[in-house]
Parts: C-alpha cells; sequence; structure tokens
C-alpha cells in the first residue's frame, strides 16, 4: 500500500487546469501536492495517478513518493477562497499526495536534454498507458537536482472512462509527434525489449492493490472492487499484447524524430502552478 499521511494545513492552491490540486502540509512535516476526490475529474483520476505512477516507478522511472492523504472537511472553514472551501468540504477521506519537489523546473526541451535510452522508455510507457498529456505545451516532466521526475498521469488509462468500449482501445495507435521527448531521438526498439518483459501479470496486480478500495467502489458493471482490478490488469496486459498494432507507428515517429512538429520557445512551456508558489523558485 501506499504510505499514508495525514494533511494538517492547506498552504496555497495550484491553478493549474481544472482539477485545483492544493499545496498541503502533513502530520509527517512532509509538504505534497494533493489531488483532491472532489475534483471535477473525480476518483478516476486519482486512481490513473496511482496505477500509471506506481507502474512507472516499478519499471525504473523517476516518479516523486505517491501517498495517499487525509484531508478532513474541518480545515475548510480557515480557507478565505470559497472555491477551496468547497473542494475540501468535498474532499473529506482519502486523496493523493505526490511529493513537493522545492526548487523543480519543468523540463524545457530547449533548456535540458534526455538520453535516447530514458527518452524511449518514457515514451514507450506513455504510449502503454495511454498518456495524452506530456507534450510541449503540457511537458509533465520536472527537472530536479539534475534528474528528470515524471509527473502528473491523471489523464492517462482514458479506456477506464468507458469499460463496455474498452477491449477495442488496446491496440490504437499512439500519437507521439508532439511528445515532449520526441526530438531526443528516443530508442524505443531498446525501450520495448527492456521494459515489456517486465510488465507481468502479476506486476500489475501488485500495482492495482496500492490503489484504496474507496476510490473503486461503485463503478457501474462491476460487482466487487476486485472484479474491476482484474479489468485494470486485463486490459493493461491486452495493451502490450496488441504491441505489434502500435508499436511500429511509435518507432516510425521516433526515428523520424517528430520533424513535423513545431519546437516552442524556450520557456513557453512553463506549468502555471509554478509561476503562483508563495516566493519564487525559479
Amino acid at each position: 500500500m501506499l504510505r499514508h499521511v495525514t494533511a494538517t494545513r492547506y498552504v496555497t492552491p495550484l491553478r493549474e487546469g481544472g482539477s485545483l490540486p492544493g499545496l498541503m502540509e502533513a502530520d509527517d512535516l512532509g509538504t505534497y501536492v494533493v489531488k483532491f476526490r472532489g475534483a471535477g475529474q473525480g476518483r478516476k483520476t486519482l486512481v490513473a495517478e496511482v496505477v500509471t505512477g506506481e507502474l512507472a516507478r516499478a519499471l525504473g522511472l523517476p516518479v516523486p513518493e505517491l501517498v495517499t492523504a487525509q484531508v478532513d472537511q474541518a480545515l475548510a472553514p480557515s480557507e478565505p477562497d470559497e472555491e477551496v472551501q468547497d473542494l475540501l468540504k468535498a474532499s473529506h477521506g482519502l486523496n493523493l499526495g505526490m511529493d513537493f519537489l522545492p526548487g523543480a523546473l519543468d523540463f524545457d526541451p530547449g533548456a535540458f536534454t534526455a538520453e535516447p535510452d530514458f527518452a524511449g522508455r518514457v515514451l514507450w510507457f506513455d504510449a502503454l498507458t495511454g498518456n495524452v498529456d506530456r507534450s510541449w505545451k503540457n511537458p509533465n516532466m520536472l527537472y530536479w537536482h539534475g534528474k528528470p521526475q515524471l509527473i502528473d498521469h491523471g489523464a492517462t488509462l482514458i479506456f477506464h472512462h468507458n469499460w463496455p468500449g474498452a477491449a477495442a482501445s488496446a491496440a490504437r495507435p499512439y500519437k507521439a509527434s508532439d511528445h515532449l521527448l520526441i526530438e531526443f531521438g528516443p530508442d524505443v526498439p531498446a525501450a520495448d525489449a527492456a521494459l515489456a518483459p517486465l510488465v507481468t501479470t502479476e506486476l500489475l496486480t501488485e500495482v492495482l492493490a496500492k490503489v484504496p478500495d474507496d476510490w473503486l467502489a461503485d463503478e457501474p458493471g462491476f460487482d466487487s472492487t476486485d472484479e474491476l482490478r482484474r479489468a485494470y490488469v486485463n486490459q493493461l496486459s491486452a495493451r502490450l499484447a496488441a504491441r505489434e498494432a502500435w508499436l511500429p507507428g511509435l518507432v516510425e515517429t521516433a526515428v523520424n524524430r517528430g520533424n513535423d512538429r513545431v519546437v516552442p520557445e524556450r520557456g513557453q512551456n512553463r506549468p502555471e502552478w509554478l509561476k503562483h508558489l508563495p516566493g519564487d523558485v525559479r
């Protein structure tokens, strides 16, 4: 299971997208970026964060620690922002926390570099999990203490928003032309050879066990959380097995190094929330 903390103070909202994550302090003296169960995207975003984040960690990719964060609605009245108050009230119970990395910068392709091996592994992994949200427009990768960190995986596992059509999506091609790391010559064949054998039914089962039952409860079409967990395992296994349908296109795009995409100006893709933290961490 994920390590558990109890939130003790809401520090500031991180106004990025529609989820309104918040920076919170916890009883372990740590500070976390918390994503709330009461946000518009709902619990499935939290499920995707855990499944994809913990699978990435198991495959050796860098991901900040994820924790379950208990949030008490008693924290809400002390917040002057009514939107934050409503969110805290709606998020009583278990939420998702990601270790806050002070001083981290967004990974800007114009400022940093990535080795083909690492770029290939991230690209392959994003294709496996259907990550539509790691582009130069929205990198979802930080640069911290000289190393990249993968963050924000709530937009992965799109299939779980439409379980009746999930099976048909297993072989869907992955659009890689706008991927953040495409210009670094990702070595996709090497990534496939290294990572595919590691994605076993046993590993996927272990990863799904980290998702709290509370976030999986009452899913239409499933009689139990165990049945729903098996559906995630089966769908990801089917995606892996269907690599002959999506891997060649991924390799071709990587070889072409995304020549058809527009490279942004340096700093253009800085996440909005980095501009609104207390003090200037840049």
